[in-house]
């Protein structure tokens, strides 16, 4: 679908060059696209943003999926992918940074696994699961970038690899505990 050829190249563009490299003619030619393409499915750049942000949440509710069996290790391989597939977790970083600054693009902020972590949280039987969920997401999102752009990007595990998933399982672990 071409939608998402745009939006996937758009995702990629803004982890190479960061949003102000973010425009049509640029995503065009970072899908191989005839000029115009873009504009023609995303007329404004808000709309681009919005268009490549929904595809970013569309793809993470599918890597969220917790295993009720193992639960600090699947959310620490969910983690770690993130980290592997690194463009598009950069790029979700970047879009959240320009809605700090945007407040049109404030729904940017929306999309983050909070339900998902809600919902854990009172499966493990947290007294105030909003509370717990939100801290949980907010631990998560610290560890993801920490690990990505932080210093654990030069000291921790290599991404990919099973240190780099027993890392994370113990952190996560550490985190769940009620």
């Amino acid at each position: 679908m071409r939608k998402d050829l745009i939006t996937d190249a758009a995702i990629r563009l803004v982890a190479e060059r960061g949003m102000r490299g973010l425009t049509h003619r640029a995503v065009d030619r970072q899908a191989g696209l005839p000029e115009g393409s873009t504009s023609a499915y995303f007329r404004t750049r808000k709309a681009l943003v919005e268009g490549f942000v929904a595809r970013l949440a569309d793809q993470e509710r599918l890597d969220v999926a917790p295993d009720p069996a193992d639960v600090a290790g699947s959310i620490a391989r969910t983690l770690d992918g993130w980290l592997v597939e690194r463009d598009r977790t950069l790029a979700r970083y970047a879009a959240m940074l320009e809605a700090t600054h945007h407040p049109e693009l404030r729904s940017i902020l929306e999309h983050s696994p909070r339900e998902q972590a809600t919902a854990l949280a009172r499966m493990l039987g947290h007294e105030d699961p909003e509370r717990a969920g939100a801290h949980f997401t907010a631990f998560l999102e610290g560890l993801l970038f920490y690990r990505l752009v932080g210093a654990g990007s030069a000291l921790g595990p290599v991404p990919g690899t099973a240190e780099s998933v027993a890392d994370l399982r113990a952190a996560v672990e550490k985190a769940l505990r009620p």
